[in-house]
């Protein structure tokens, strides 16, 4: 086990759309690396472009939502802005910090409102969504202007920062300090709680203030500020994986600020992270097991036998670089963790499926250099670069919306729980267990409730679930829809994270829905 801080599985990470975005500008032949801001989108003197608030400081949370964006083209037909927002909703008056916004405008001639877009995440920027060309239908884009934004601590907003790409390579790729100990001991335990401190100790030196004031709740009310900014009365949103625990939350605090909300890829907001981490792990098992049996109907798999041994032989390769790490060609450790990290990259789409074969074939063959541009792949990195905060601010987000259990860090508990992770999933599930660990040194504290959400009165909100959804799996888009009382589950029947912009069932009816108001009838279903 290569440490519960280097693990890839969490809420939704990145989702399907950055991925695809990424893999717009992968080199196929596995020459994979991120893609970060399309050129005019960053840049220096950011200063100089956020308009004044109205009233000048100290300001009141209402005048926050009457700035007027400093807008400039930054693309072809994509314009930036950026807007500032109080550090702490709770001391409007006090320290603010900036949102960097990204626009489409609407292609059909006139704008019929806006429509705010979230890839995912934590950590996923939503202004480089958009200026890449967010999945959406034609009609779509047509109709509103589309804005993404950078959520505060992530990207080109006021944003997390811990350690230098050699701190990051060392912390994601180095051995850590509990390497050589037996995995759950309590050797093991304070040996990996040093290492999540030190980290964390990190982020706090570098990040300041803001450490404390990244969660889901400050990012809800950013996102009804945005609302007011751009006049409209009722929040139009599009969320895909945690970005559908942003609109959820939204709407269970403005129930009557809802307009029309899609959820796709959804997540429950009810859950602790014991449970996204079990669920999450089945949800991988079971794609591994759906790309070994597609993959065993081909002659070039690097699998033999039935899905069964197929398996058995990816958890081999496992077993085989935990107990001794590869070394890529840039002398980088190939360690478990990473492979791990390589392994679930490609499971969130079939489409990327063949890589999986190309990582196992060469794993085989004692090289690295594949697995470690799909984790490169992961974590936005490029020639030895982190092109985005995205990890360092997933990790921060989620430490501030997931509180530890009740008993801490209870050994009994996590061993029982590891034990559960590897009896769900004989062939990963071993190497995801203590994940508590990551988030118990934080420096902030958790702030977040894990309740149900009601959204009471509020207008219909389409949920959409895929059946076979490895990060966000179909129980919690049943159990979202049934939380959220407007809601209406649409189902999707088949694999990968996320449906919407990859089938056309899918995209006519949350089409009829975003155009029109037509929510699907209830139990619909996409195949």
């Amino acid at each position: 086990m290569s440490g519960a801080r280097r693990s890839a599985l969490a809420a939704g990470r990145g989702g399907a759309r950055a991925l695809r975005a990424a893999a717009a500008c992968a080199v196929l032949g596995l020459a994979l690396s991120g893609c970060g801001l399309l050129p005019g989108v960053g840049g220096a003197d950011e200063s100089s472009r956020i308009g004044p608030l109205p009233e000048g400081e100290p300001a009141t949370v209402a005048e926050f939502g009457e700035q007027e964006p400093v807008w400039r083209d930054c693309l072809d037909g994509v314009a930036c802005a950026d807007v500032r927002a109080p550090l702490d909703w709770a001391d409007p008056s006090g320290e603010t910090i900036t949102l960097r916004l990204v626009k489409r405008g609407a292609t059909g001639g006139g704008s019929e409102g806006t429509l705010f877009v979230n890839p995912g995440g934590p950590g996923a920027s939503g202004a480089d969504y958009v200026a890449n060309g967010p999945s959406i239908t034609s009609d779509v884009q047509d109709a509103y202007d589309v804005v993404g934004w950078d959520p505060r601590g992530v990207g080109m907003s006021s944003h997390v920062t811990c350690l230098d790409a050699a701190g990051m390579d060392e912390y994601l790729f180095g051995p850590g300090s509990a390497a050589d100990l037996e995995p759950g001991s309590d050797a093991w335990i304070e040996a990996a709680l040093g290492d999540a401190r030190e980290f964390g100790e990190a982020c706090e030196r570098r990040t300041g203030p803001l450490l404390g004031h990244v969660s889901t709740a400050d990012t809800v009310r950013d996102l009804d500020m945005l609302r007011a900014i751009f006049g409209e009365s009722r929040l139009d949103y599009l969320g895909f994986s945690y970005g559908t625990y942003i609109g959820a939350r939204y709407a269970d605090a403005y129930p009557d600020r809802v307009g029309r909300i899609v959820l796709d890829g959804a997540m429950d907001p009810s859950v602790g992270l014991d449970e996204v981490v079990r669920e999450q792990t089945r949800g991988f098992e079971t794609a591994l097991r759906a790309y070994a049996t597609d993959c065993l109907t081909r002659e070039e798999c690097p699998l033999s036998g039935d899905v069964d041994a197929a398996m058995a032989q990816i958890g081999a390769q496992l077993d085989a670089v935990e107990a001794e790490p590869l070394t890529g060609g840039d002398g980088r450790m190939f360690s478990s963790g990473t492979m791990l990290t390589a392994i679930i990259t490609p499971l969130y789409s079939p489409s990327m499926w063949s890589y999986l074969d190309e990582l196992f074939a060469s794993v085989a063959d004692g090289n690295a250099d594949v697995g470690l541009a799909l984790a490169d792949f992961y974590y936005d990195r490029e020639n030895g670069r982190y092109l985005s905060n995205s990890t360092e601010a997933f990790s921060a987000i989620n430490c501030l919306d997931y509180p530890l259990a009740d008993d801490g860090l209870d050994p009994a508990r996590m061993a029982e729980d590891a034990a559960e992770l590897d009896r769900i999933a004989p062939t990963i599930g071993r190497f995801q267990g203590y994940g508590d660990v990551a988030c118990a040194a934080w420096p902030e504290q958790a702030s977040a409730d894990r309740g149900p959400v009601r959204a009471t009165g509020a207008a219909p909100i389409l949920v959409v679930g895929t059946t076979g959804d490895p990060a966000t799996p179909y129980r919690w888009a049943e159990s979202l829809a049934a939380q959220l009382e407007s809601a209406t589950l649409l189902t999707y029947v088949g694999e990968g994270h996320t449906a919407y912009g990859e089938d056309a069932c899918v995209d006519a009816a949350v089409d009829a829905y975003l155009l029109r108001g037509k929510a699907p009838a209830s139990g619909s279903r996409c195949a």
